[in-house]
């Protein structure tokens, strides 16, 4: 009962809202990049591996790390002043992606295909930056010491993070096909307009959230700065510039490396590379997929979006449980061989035709596994950085993490072609997929040292 209640009074907190909302802005751009973009592809006659290839413009989460440093130490005038170093960031990142929306509004993939992407890599970039300061301002809601919070805040912002995408993708398809229905032509383009009115609303409620004292913070980077100065002979202008590119840049490596050693620390970004490949793999083809056999996009917005937003919720939060109790490693192996499993009922679907039922149900216990997975994910990778470099850190980390789910998952529907449409066997391999990297974290369960109190 004492466990029960702990784990309760880590959700009855007031920052558990905030973590909400910063969760909803995370998750939203996926919608215009993923599931739009993906439906819009194709139905303007593009083929599954075009789609998939498509797919590619996900790959700039997996380097955002590479630019986290700046972001992690400059601040932008006079608007990082009003409002903190942390929220002017997501600001003007909300800013470009509203723009690119407009633009987006204007053409079409059949004659601007070029353009199109060009404009997808632009919301791309910059929903992965925001996403660099929006993960730092997350985890600096919570002390270092509140394991319970931690694990909570994880849960409550994938439980954000998945109400902005199910949410924004409910909102997408069923504006997409009411438009078309009535005759619109430009059902897309019209639809990303309203879809911009989104944002608006968002950066409203980012306005309340607070930021912490950046002090302790800045002093600490301050002084990694001057050490790394001195020791390449002396302190004056330029061993500063050189000082806080060094800092900047190999302070947060070498304080992640120094915290788990070498071995064990490559393993653990093994680990993070392919967790979730598998989950990619599937996600990236599942509405090509649905498509194909006979369901609507007013059908995929029910089952997919609708039901599967109400069983992330529900079963985030009670992941966050879970992960509270039994710790982030236990809760990986556990939701990563639900994964597996749930992979399968879609292999069931392939194989037996249209079935609302089948798909229902693949969709409830595929969403289940993928909140506790996700819950568990980042509740591991929150716990294992260092609060000096926090948003250097663990950008590096989600980054790494992206590249399985969008890099190499880029290749999916390569594979489906490869296969010769056998979606069944398809949906096989993503299962296999998760292995690997529960391999790794068995051998290293032992070794991995989080940040827990």
């Amino acid at each position: 009962m004492g466990d029960f209640k702990t784990s309760l009074n880590a959700y009855n907190d007031r920052r558990m809202l905030r973590i909400l909302l910063l969760g909803i802005m995370s998750g939203f751009p996926w919608v215009l990049i993923g599931s739009s973009l993906t439906l819009w592809l194709k139905e303007d006659g593009l083929s599954r591996s075009a789609v998939g290839w498509a797919g590619l413009i996900f790959s700039i989460y997996a380097i955002n790390f590479l630019w986290a440093p700046l972001i992690d130490r400059i601040r932008i005038p006079v608007l990082a002043k009003k409002i903190g170093q942390r929220k002017s960031w997501i600001l003007c990142f909300q800013a470009v992606i509203f723009a690119a929306l407009i633009f987006w509004s204007a053409l079409s993939p059949a004659e601007d295909i070029w353009f199109v992407m060009a404009v997808g890599l632009v919301i791309a970039t910059a929903s992965a930056s925001q996403d660099i300061t929006i993960d730092a301002l997350r985890i600096e809601q919570i002390n270092a010491s509140e394991k319970s919070a931690m694990a909570a805040a994880a849960a409550i912002h994938v439980t954000g993070w998945w109400s902005g995408y199910k949410i924004g993708g409910i909102i997408a398809l069923f504006t997409a096909d009411l438009l078309q229905n009535a005759g619109f032509i430009n059902y897309w383009q019209l639809t990303f307009i309203g879809l911009s009115g989104l944002i608006f609303l968002t950066n409203i409620g980012l306005l309340f959230v607070p930021e912490v004292s950046a002090d302790a913070r800045i002093n600490a980077q301050n002084e990694a700065q001057e050490s790394f100065a001195r020791h390449i002979g002396g302190y004056n202008g330029f061993t500063r510039f050189i000082g806080f590119l060094g800092s900047t840049i190999l302070g947060p490596l070498s304080s992640f490396f120094r915290q788990n050693g070498i071995t064990v620390g490559l393993g653990i970004l093994g680990f993070v590379l392919l967790f979730k490949v598998g989950e990619a793999f599937m996600g990236k083809m599942s509405l090509v997929f649905y498509s194909e056999i006979g369901f609507s996009k007013s059908d995929i917005a029910l089952y997919s979006k609708g039901l599967g937003w109400i069983t992330t919720v529900v079963f985030t939060l009670l992941g966050g449980f879970f992960a509270i109790k039994s710790g982030a490693i236990r809760a990986l192996f556990i939701a990563g061989t639900a994964m597996a499993l749930t992979n399968i009922l879609f292999s069931v679907l392939a194989w037996t035709g249209k079935s609302e039922l089948i798909f229902a149900v693949a969709v409830l216990l595929d969403d289940i596994a993928a909140a506790f997975a996700t819950v568990a994910f980042v509740t591991f990778i929150s716990l294992l950085v260092d609060r000096t470099y926090t948003a250097t850190q663990y950008a590096l980390l989600a980054s790494i993490g992206t590249i399985g789910r969008t890099t190499l998952a880029a290749s999916s529907g390569a594979l489906v072609d490869g296969l010769g449409g056998d979606w069944g066997m398809f949906f096989v391999i993503t299962a296999v997929m998760v292995l690997p990297s529960l391999g790794l974290l068995w051998l290293l369960q032992h070794k991995i040292r989080l940040n827990e109190a």
